[in-house]
């Protein structure tokens, strides 16, 4: 799984478009960064800007907008209605995928010092990476607001935890940390009253409510007598939940209530254990839910956990594709109810432009790991073989453009050609295979009573078995001239792709003996003893081949790689 890290930076500029157009221009200009969103605000002045991508590119994204904005943001003149101690006030790292909560805070330290030591920046640690207790929640390092900063640097027990103790002159300090992916997300009712959504939000979120006694009348805790202690205050009961904030209120496009909720951390308290407790609070009170919607983005993790949940519960298999997950998910959660759901549009993972451009399309994939008995092990062996050429194709390339062996740059170019050939042939072997698969399936299909049709439908069962027989073999006789051609490979390529070639040997090997087993197995349907006779001399005579020829590549790649670090 790919490594993904939020990052969220809260800018001091809300008015100024082409401040803000600045900054943002700054964030994008790192590879592998997308721009999720930003949100200005002018009566705040403040613009909030959400980024996702791989670690370091996000930490050297975020490093340029705070290093941009700390030019062209001047606090001395900043004025807004939000919270505030900088030019950059806070910049938040989020781990959503592939990656540890301690990562993430390494990311956040090593930017912090970044921004300390090379912008004479004060920087605070917050959330996850604060160092002191004191600093852990935001609210506290923010008392005093930028007008308090110069004199709070002042008190030795608000020392930065990187850069000088001395206020920035225009940029004043910032707040660095790691922090857990905040949720938004709205429960839907079939009801306009916005105090059943109140009474059912109260009993969900950590901090509860007040204790009542409940109306004769009424089913909602809210018409309840408080209980207060002898002092008059109200007792105080908790939730069910903890991390998990939430209030009721009216939707007038939807023409319903919802409860609208915050997950602080998803993982100690799941959307699917929050909307199934929802789902019987709402029963218990003669309502019903009828779905939920996400305001937002939302980490691929949390939604196969829900799916996972609901899968459990209809006793299915989780060891489904993921697509079957993420719906089973949707569907459960009803995701669809008001708005639609569309994955690559609410799922962050999915949203990140920059694809990985080293991962196949997982549409194969997702077929392969159904309970679909094709494609199977015939495709996947010509899938192999695919792969094997296509890195051949790369190590005479490779070598092609390598300073020093022009005198390959011929040899390279017919191997490349022919890799690149035997790349699309095997590609195409891929999909053949099912297609032969499915031909002796249909064959064995179709109905036969007549004399004349039992003896046309044994005919086409015949070659449709033959044909099922013809094509692995096929997929085996190209995977062996892959073979060959990563053998030369290994001998004269780019000595620093040694290893390339020699997986790709791996890869063709992997897929000839993968597809002489799908012709063994095929044989016995073969009512034609000389056939079967001729086919299985074939198949012995290339594993017997291909077992030597494949030791004698990897001996000859181990030694290459031997005789590298000699030289190094």
């Amino acid at each position: 799984m790919n490594k993904l890290v939020e990052c969220v930076p809260n800018f001091s500029e809300g008015r100024d478009e082409s401040i803000i157009n600045t900054i943002v221009d700054h964030i994008q200009s790192v590879d592998n960064v997308t721009v999720l969103d930003v949100d200005s605000g002018k009566d705040t002045n403040r613009t909030v800007v959400t980024i996702v991508g791989e670690p370091m590119a996000i930490a050297e994204s975020a490093f340029r907008g705070i290093k941009i904005a700390s030019e062209l943001i001047d606090m001395n003149s900043h004025n807004g209605t939000h919270p505030r101690i900088g030019a950059t006030d806070v910049c938040p790292f989020i781990p959503v995928s592939g990656i540890s909560e301690e990562e993430c805070i390494k990311i956040s330290k090593i930017v912090g010092k970044r921004v300390g030591d090379e912008l004479n920046i004060p920087v605070y640690l917050y959330e996850k990476s604060a160092q002191f207790e004191e600093r852990v929640k935001l609210p506290d390092i923010r008392k005093g607001e930028y007008e308090g900063l110069a004199e709070k640097l002042l008190d030795p027990a608000w020392k930065p935890d990187f850069g000088p103790s001395i206020i920035h002159s225009r940029a004043g300090a910032t707040i660095i940390g790691c922090r857990e992916f905040l949720i938004a997300y709205n429960i839907n009712l079939n009801t306009k009253d916005v105090r059943l959504a109140t009474d059912i939000a109260f009993e969900l979120r950590e901090v509860g409510r007040s204790k009542r006694i409940p109306h004769p009348n009424s089913k909602n805790l809210l018409d309840g007598e408080i209980v207060r202690h002898d002092d008059g205050k109200p007792v105080k009961v908790p939730g069910i939940f903890k991390d998990v904030k939430a209030i009721g209120w009216y939707v007038n496009d939807f023409n319903r209530a919802q409860i609208s909720i915050n997950f602080n951390n998803y993982k100690n308290s799941s959307i699917h254990e929050v909307y199934d407790k929802a789902c019987v609070l709402a029963e218990e009170r003669g309502i019903r839910v009828t779905g939920s919607e996400l305001v937002g983005l939302i980490p691929l993790d949390a939604i196969l956990m829900a799916g996972k949940h609901y899968l459990r519960k209809q006793n299915r298999s989780v060891g489904v594709p993921l697509a079957e997950i993420i719906e089973c998910a949707v569907q459960s959660l009803g995701l669809n109810d008001v708005t639609p759901f569309r994955k690559n549009e609410k799922i962050i993972d999915f949203a990140v432009k920059t694809k990985d451009k080293y991962l196949p399309d997982n549409t194969f994939l997702e077929e392969l790991s159904s309970n679909s008995p094709a494609p199977g092990g015939g495709s996947v062996s010509a899938l192999s073989g695919s792969l094997g050429a296509a890195l051949s194709s790369m190590v005479a390339a490779l070598t092609h453009e390598k300073k020093g062996m022009f005198d390959s740059k011929p040899l390279m170019d017919e191997i490349g050609e022919e890799a690149q050939n035997l790349k699309d042939q095997l590609a195409h072997l891929v999909s053949e295979d099912t297609l032969a698969f499915n031909k002796v399936l249909d064959a064995n299909r179709v109905p036969a009573i007549s004399d004349e049709e039992k003896l046309e439908k044994k005919q086409n069962i015949f070659l449709a078995n033959k044909y099922a027989i013809e094509i692995p073999l096929k997929t085996a006789e190209k995977c062996y001239r892959v073979m060959e051609l990563a053998e030369i490979l290994v001998d004269k390529g780019n000595p620093n792709s040694v290893t390339d070639a020699g997986v790709a040997a791996e890869m063709a090997f992997a897929g000839l003996r993968g597809a002489c087993m799908n012709v063994l197995i095929n044989l016995p349907e073969i009512d034609d003893n000389s056939y079967v006779i001729e086919k299985k001399k074939e198949v012995d005579v290339l594993l017997l081949k291909s077992k030597d020829f494949h030791k004698k590549i990897y001996e000859k790649t181990i030694l290459s790689l031997e005789k590298l670090d000699k030289s190094k």
